[in-house]
């Protein structure tokens, strides 16, 4: 078998692919992360369990970011909890740019199994999505408790509740002596082909839709993750009887933090200046500590 790095084209490490189904008035996306998981799992020792979590988010990240339309646009995903071991997770997705941060208790991980259930990772919470249109300015911002036994099925839930388009979604993670891979589908269906309009007499039971429901279902884990497996086998594997499937590849993904010291320059400079004066250290430097990197910055003030 070939090299990660050298299969990256042919597998679709790091990389989207949008499809569409006419007939059955559907879209997905399938994309399997590699190299650019690692980068950002790197940028902390989280536990086990921690990191599965925010790959598993990750991967959500980026089948909901191939979602929008305009480089600009942006979709982050956020979990808060109250009672939980996990303070915040948040991810977010720009022109194929991922980045992730899951801030936790790090005494109470090391009492966890190595499959925790949602419950004992977030306690009462709450997840919420946004979608911030470059376009037109505006932001639609969707919140639901964190239920299901998985984040996965959270983020089904957030469709069937905030958007109200039936969606499923699958997800496959392996930690290796290689990294880290995770692979994910997500299949909707958009009633009259009105993709990017509105979407009028949803019904999750329609039979274009339960047709489609039930083949994708049929996706294993392993497939997902499967380097062997090129992304556009696994469309064909599950959609070759299909009449047509229309298939776009999407962005080349990779780590995106957007932190520099320009960037938090500009931000400290709406702070006003008795405020910037009581975050100096005795040297007149403002020290920022970049959560989702790891990267420490000194701003001279």
């Amino acid at each position: 078998m070939a090299t990660r790095n050298s299969q990256e084209a042919e597998t679709g490490f790091d990389r989207i692919l949008r499809f569409t189904i006419p007939d059955r008035e559907c879209r997905g996306r399938i994309v399997r992360l590699g190299p650019t998981l690692d980068t950002i799992l790197s940028a902390h020792d989280y536990a086990p369990p921690i990191k599965l979590l925010l790959a598993e988010a990750l991967v959500l990240t980026a089948l909901m970011g191939a979602l929008l339309k305009d480089d600009q646009d942006q979709l982050t995903l956020q979990a808060q909890t109250k009672g939980g071991l996990i303070d915040l997770l948040v991810c977010d997705y720009r022109a194929g740019a991922l980045r992730g941060y899951v801030q936790h208790d790090v005494d109470k991980v090391a009492d966890l199994g190595a499959n925790p259930d949602l419950d004992a990772l977030f306690g009462y919470g709450f997840l919420a999505i946004t979608f911030d249109i470059a376009s037109s300015g505006q932001r639609y911002q969707g919140v639901v408790p964190m239920e299901g036994n998985s984040l996965s099925a959270a983020v089904e839930a957030y469709f069937a509740q905030s958007e109200q388009v039936p969606t499923l979604i699958r997800t496959g993670l392996v930690a290796t002596s290689n990294g880290c891979v995770g692979g994910g589908l997500l299949v909707q269906h958009l009633p009259g082909g009105e993709e990017g309009r509105e979407r009028l007499h949803v019904r999750l039971d329609h039979p274009e839709w339960e047709h489609v429901a039930i083949l994708a279902q049929s996706i294993r884990h392993e497939e997902l993750t499967d380097p062997a497996i090129t992304l556009e086998a696994m469309i064909w594997r599950l959609f070759h009887e299909e009449r047509e499937v229309r298939i776009d590849k999407g962005e080349h993904l990779s780590r995106g933090c957007r932190c520099s010291e320009q960037y938090y320059e500009q931000v400290l400079s709406r702070f006003p200046a008795e405020d910037r004066k009581d975050m100096r250290d005795e040297r007149g430097v403002i020290l920022i500590d970049c959560a989702f990197c790891s990267k420490e910055f000194a701003i001279q003030d």
